[in-house]
Parts: C-alpha cells; structure tokens; sequence
C-alpha cells in the first residue's frame, strides 16, 4: 500500500529535480540540461591515428559564454592498420562510439574523448585518451 502511494511522489519529485526552471535555477546563469545533439564537430588525435566525431547525447552545463559536456561521441576513427606483409588489413576509416568531455568558449571546443580499442590476437582491449579540437555550430 505505501509503495502505490510513494511511486507517484517520487516521479513527481525526480521530475521537479530535472526541471530547469526551478526558482533556484532562474536567478542563476548557469544552466543545466540533457541534450540529444549539441552542434560540435571535432577532429582529432588518439592513439596513433585521428578521429573526426560531433558530439551525441550527453549533460551541459552552461555558463555564458562557456560550456562543458560529458557525453558520447560518434566518431569516425582514421588508422591504418600496422601489420606483417601478406596479412590482411582492416579499413583505414571505421565508425566508433567513444565518450568524453567537451568544453567550448563561443565557438571553440575542446574534447578530451576515451575510445577503446578491442582486443586482438596480438594485443589487449584497452582504453585510449585523445585530444581534440572542434567548432560549435
């Protein structure tokens, strides 16, 4: 009985904690958000090879005329594959979904993204730190 009662007060008040307009949040200029697509494209460097990503779902913070995200980062991945002659080789251009942080001021970003590279017969699957430098449409 006490759970049908609480689930709707809970719901109201997660919704009451995400909603931007609060009183709280209006006197200040910091804004928080969820967004689907910001409007960044990015191109940059990690590990060994370059990576031209926009920025996907993910939390803003803004504070004008600044703003940091962390989020995911479909990306094109730019590597050409260092292997023996005569074996085969992957495609130099693969699709790929990293995450990362995001900051702009007007319109210049900065993004430092993770992508991972999966294990093959000669290495281990490991996460890998790049940097990039994009524009804020």
């Amino acid at each position: 009985m006490k759970v049908k009662t609480l689930t709707p007060l809970a719901i109201a008040l997660t919704f009451n904690f995400f909603n931007l307009k609060s009183s709280a949040q209006t006197t200040s200029s910091t804004q928080t958000k969820v967004v689907l697509f910001e409007g960044i494209v990015a191109a940059g460097y990690v590990d060994h090879g370059a990576y031209i990503n926009c920025t996907g779902p993910g939390l803003k913070v803004t504070k004008k005329p600044y703003m940091l995200m962390v989020g995911l980062l479909p990306s094109l991945r730019i590597k050409e594959d260092q292997v023996a002659a005569g074996a085969t080789k992957n495609s130099m251009v693969t699709p790929n979904l990293g995450f990362g942080l995001t900051t702009a001021f007007k319109h210049i970003a900065f993004q430092l993204p993770f992508y991972y590279n999966t294990k093959t017969s000669t290495k281990n699957g490991s996460w890998k730190l790049g940097v990039g430098l994009g524009y804020k449409l």
